[in-house]
């Protein structure tokens, strides 16, 4: 596509990747390459593990772009018609076959508008609607029948995700796929990064002047954790970055049921279970249960014997007494009360919190 027919936004790169890096957490490199490749109306295939801000960079890229953005996720139900779309079968007994009886799919409407077609998983889409994508992204066209010939409109681009390795349900994609796509590996980001990703998902349930350097110590740790079930020599698939947003937030606010620090082992050793061994994936033959696992590693990341944070007060946010607190139930209760776990602000509290 030349210049004069790209989307207005692909003419100023430099203005785009600035704007995309305020919505994505680190990914300079991968970003550069995917506005590159839409910008030269290649077609894109990410390919890494969940988690990894697939989905995030794509509509970042639409809304930035002002393009539209076919979201559709691929699985075994995936038949063409609802890709491309179908004829409304009420209005053909009254009317007959046309073109007015047809109801576009998210394919033919991403052909129309010509915006991008985002395929979530596209190695669990069966290989008869694998073949149409082969023809549209060959041709740039689809055909249709009894409506006629679907011409993609400048715009047009089609960006499919994949995850490697879940091979439950997943099938291996063809090379003619491979053949007319540019592949981006998107592996985890650095444990900063994640940091910050947990940080800004938090955020909503936290005040941001209460999350002080205790806060981000322990932060730190619950990445660590989430990293470390990756390279756990009996986990076959470790957590993404969302374990550790959703152990940071159900310790928050199981702190707030039991009354006590959301860092405290009783409460945060509860929340790191169940945020996380239902993420992770043992290898075939393994003794072990998910929960051992991460109560194995939680011991590691935070020991019993740690107390460098003990000295802060516990205010529910962060600055309250470590996780590795090795002091009585009594003491605990004492801390409790003396100073409880500071409320969620209005617009993060659920219905009758």
């Amino acid at each position: 596509m030349s210049p004069s027919r790209q989307p207005a936004a692909f003419t100023d790169g430099r203005a785009l990747l600035d704007a995309l890096t305020l919505d994505v957490v680190g990914r300079r490199r991968e970003i550069e390459i995917v506005v590159a490749a839409l910008a030269g109306s290649r077609h894109v295939l990410l390919e890494g593990p969940p988690g990894t801000g697939k989905s995030t960079l794509l509509r970042s890229v639409a809304h930035r772009c002002g393009v539209p953005f076919e979201f559709v996720e691929g699985n075994a139900e995936l038949t063409p018609a609802r890709l491309v779309g179908a004829h409304d079968p009420a209005r053909v007994l009254s009317e007959g076959y046309g073109p007015s009886t047809f109801v576009p799919g998210p394919l033919a409407v991403a052909l129309h508008e010509g915006g991008l077609l985002y395929l979530e998983e596209i190695n669990r889409i069966p290989e008869e609607t694998l073949n149409v994508l082969v023809t549209v992204m060959s041709e740039g066209e689809l055909h249709v029948p009894r409506v006629g010939r679907i011409a993609a409109s400048p715009g047009f681009r089609l960006v499919a995700a994949m995850n490697p390795f879940d091979a439950v349900g997943t099938a291996r994609i063809s090379a003619a796929i491979y053949d007319r796509t540019c592949r981006i590996a998107m592996g985890y980001q650095s444990a900063a990064d994640e940091a910050e990703i947990v940080g800004r998902a938090v955020a909503p349930y936290t005040e941001a002047e209460d999350v002080g350097a205790s806060g981000r110590r322990w932060r730190q740790r619950v990445v660590e954790l989430v990293r470390a079930t990756r390279e756990h020599p009996e986990v076959r698939v470790g957590s993404s970055v969302r374990g550790a947003v959703d152990c940071e937030i159900l310790a928050l606010e199981l702190g707030l049921i039991r009354a006590r620090p959301p860092r405290q082992r009783s409460v945060a050793l509860d929340a790191a279970v169940s945020a996380l061994s239902g993420r992770i994936r043992l290898y075939e033959g393994s003794s072990r249960t998910p929960e051992s696992v991460i109560e194995e590693l939680y011991d590691r990341i935070f020991p019993a014997d740690d107390d460098t944070d003990d000295t802060d007060a516990g205010d529910g946010t962060g600055n309250d007494d470590d996780v590795g607190d090795d002091r009585d139930d009594g003491e605990r209760e004492a801390g409790a009360a003396g100073k409880a776990p500071a409320p969620f602000p209005a617009e993060a509290r659920r219905d009758g919190a």
